[in-house]
């Protein structure tokens, strides 16, 4: 973890539609090694400099993993705290550990609430062009908090 990249990036799912873009706002800015970014885009970003361009394909694998089933749960209405309105599309962490799921509000059924702790993207392959905007040696500050600083990276 001694380098930064930035890049400017546009996401496409399998079917070509557009998921984001960096477009218009501050190329994305990762400390290479730390996590920050998917894994299979941050495979094919190494070894690319300022200026490259290059279209990659990142299997579902490399990228938020195969749908889990057993992360996809019916719960009961009164399970949620006292007087919470649930709304399909509504998201929840039911812990504050690191890396703890996010759940998606599916479906409502009555009493029955079906939720799905999978990242949106699992399962899904993604499709990127991007574009390396930066690439320097990360401060010594940056190698201690385990992130990137400045504008489009982390802002303390």
């Amino acid at each position: 973890m001694s380098e930064v990249m930035g890049f400017h990036y546009t996401l496409k799912d399998g079917e070509g539609n557009l998921v984001d873009s960096s477009e218009g706002r501050a190329p994305l800015l990762f400390l290479v090694g730390s996590g920050q970014i998917i894994p299979g885009l941050e495979k094919e970003l190494e070894g690319m400099n300022v200026g490259d361009k290059k279209q990659v394909e990142v299997k579902a694998a490399g990228a938020y993993g195969d749908v889990i089933e057993d992360l996809k749960i019916t719960v009961k209405k009164d399970q949620f705290p006292e007087g919470s309105d649930v709304k399909v599309g509504d998201q929840f962490q039911v812990n504050n550990e690191p890396n703890a799921p996010i759940f998606t509000v599916m479906d409502i059924q009555g009493n029955d609430v079906m939720v799905d702790g999978n990242h949106p993207m699992a399962g899904k392959d993604l499709f990127f062009d991007v574009e390396v905007t930066e690439k320097r040696a990360a401060t010594e500050e940056e190698k201690a908090h385990g992130h990137a600083h400045g504008e489009g990276g982390h802002q303390h």
